[in-house]
């Protein structure tokens, strides 16, 4: 038994594995833990003496691989180091399936790991440095059956269904555009963690299967800066669908901006963004749309372990240019969005949304040019938008589960539309998930959409989707 004590007693000695000494204060903390591992082991072998046993070989300190991080010299920094823990902080919010993941990637305060990720699962160190890596995504294949022209073949998006007589035949239409890859890399430094992410997908418009940029992204501490999910959304709050889209009146944009968040006690959180997201327009040929300051987000959130509730404000200005004439005039909106546990089975998400002049940042509009229109004496009118989204998902046993879920998208009558333009659509989709392992999971989805123009002309059309997924390291 004594024997094996040194040998013992310096394997489980909390010494990371170290790749190199690059500086002095490492090779000071080297020192010591030699020096420790030494005198422990002559205390050993005095103390195996004194009973008449026979003393052990001495034992050599292993070489000394290093901690999993490291902190800068306060020289580096200007600062004291910070004391930082072995991983970063959990979040609260408990874990839900989703078979799109984007709430994985998603900026959060302190740099938290996301909802029921543990410590740092999932990620290796790169030799020599503190940093760690997470290669992580799946493959996914989508096929789907619609019972008329959908308007998109690949995504369920109710703002693109035909309306008025259609022939009534099917399609069909099979394709794995949303298999993706996520690179997600962390490390600690005196000034918290810092994280940078890159994912894309295959949604691209360079041909059937484009590289598309979902999430460029870097966060030191609470500074976010980069390309990724809007401000203005909530992740969180999204409804576990087959269907990529998801429901028309949730907001909806990627881009560039930098943001701050401001941690406060009992889980709330306060946040404040400044975004790109250039104004579109409707008006006479030769007008063009103008950026001239970014927009503004401004947040509200609490979360717990049952349970979040988050506040978004936006503003924005939209301005224009033409041969004849220009305009500007500010806009903004609002939305409030969650999630509550429901008893042990099952969780509810919800959002409504509302706002003038913020087409641009909504699903079924962005792309349509409604964040205004240019009138006949070359004044801008905003237009105005409202709607709401709610997801009930229930677990039936370990491995099954389904979702229901729906959402309903307003943009106001206005004179100065045509009567081709979108007023008001509907999105409703129920579905079946079988996931007997966290990589392996198999879905069939209905959904029905239904789109009415300003005219009250409309179309709608079914559709029925499954899908299977093979998440690469879950």
């Amino acid at each position: 038994m004594y024997k094996a004590g040194p040998l013992l007693l310096a394997s489980l000695l909390p010494v990371p594995a170290l790749a190199q000494a690059g500086d002095d204060e490492r090779d000071a903390k080297i020192a010591r833990l030699e020096q420790t591992v030494a005198e422990l082991t002559r205390r050993l072998q005095a103390l195996e003496s004194g009973r008449g046993g026979q003393s052990p070989p001495p034992v050599e300190a292993a070489a000394a691989p290093a901690a999993p991080w490291r902190e800068p010299p306060a020289a580096a920094t200007g600062r004291e180091p910070a004391s930082l823990a072995v991983a970063p902080a959990e979040s609260p919010l408990p874990d839900r399936p989703s078979m799109d993941e984007d709430a994985d990637v998603a900026a959060r305060a302190d740099n938290v790991l996301p909802p029921g990720q543990e410590g740092l699962e999932g990620y290796f160190p790169i030799r020599g440095t503190s940093t760690w890596m997470r290669i992580s995504g799946y493959a996914k294949l989508d096929a789907m059956f619609d019972s008329d022209d959908a308007g998109d073949p690949d995504l369920f998006v109710t703002s693109a269904i035909p309306v008025g007589a259609q022939d009534g035949r099917g399609a069909f239409n099979m394709h794995a555009r949303q298999t993706r890859l996520t690179l997600d890399v962390r490390r600690p430094t005196a000034y918290g963690w810092l994280r940078f992410v890159l994912q894309n997908d295959f949604f691209g418009s360079g041909g059937s299967y484009g590289y598309r940029l979902r999430n460029a992204y870097g966060q030191l501490g609470n500074t976010y800066a980069g390309y990724g999910f809007s401000a203005f959304m909530d992740l969180d709050s999204t409804p576990d669908t087959l269907d990529f889209a998801g429901a028309g009146s949730m907001p909806s944009a990627r881009l560039a901006s930098v943001r701050r968040y401001f941690p406060l006690r009992g889980g709330h959180q306060l946040f404040v963004a400044a975004e790109h997201n250039p104004p579109e327009l409707t008006g006479p040929a030769g007008s063009e749309a103008r950026t001239t300051v970014p927009g503004l987000v401004f947040g509200y959130r609490h979360e717990s372990e049952r349970a979040h509730l988050q506040a978004t404000g936006l503003l924005r200005h939209i301005a224009y240019d033409s041969a004849t004439g220009s305009d500007g005039t500010s806009g903004g909106g609002l939305t409030v969005s969650g999630s509550l546990e429901a008893g042990g089975d099952g969780f509810l998400v919800y959002g409504a949304l509302a706002g003038r002049g913020i087409a641009a940042y909504t699903g079924d509009l962005a792309g349509l040019g409604l964040d205004a229109v240019i009138d006949g004496d070359g004044s801008l009118a905003l237009l105005d938008e409202w709607g709401g989204w709610v997801g009930y998902t229930h677990a039936w046993t370990p491995a099954w589960r389904s979702t229901l879920a729906w959402g309903r998208l307003y943009l106001e009558h206005s004179g100065l539309l045509d009567p081709s333009v979108f007023h008001r659509s509907d999105y409703v989709a129920a579905n079946l998930v079988y996931s007997p392992l966290p990589s392996w999971s198999w879905g069939v989805e209905v959904l029905y959409g239904r789109l009415q123009l300003q005219d009250a002309s409309s179309g709608d059309v079914f559709r029925l989707q499954t899908s299977l997924k093979y998440d690469f390291i879950k």
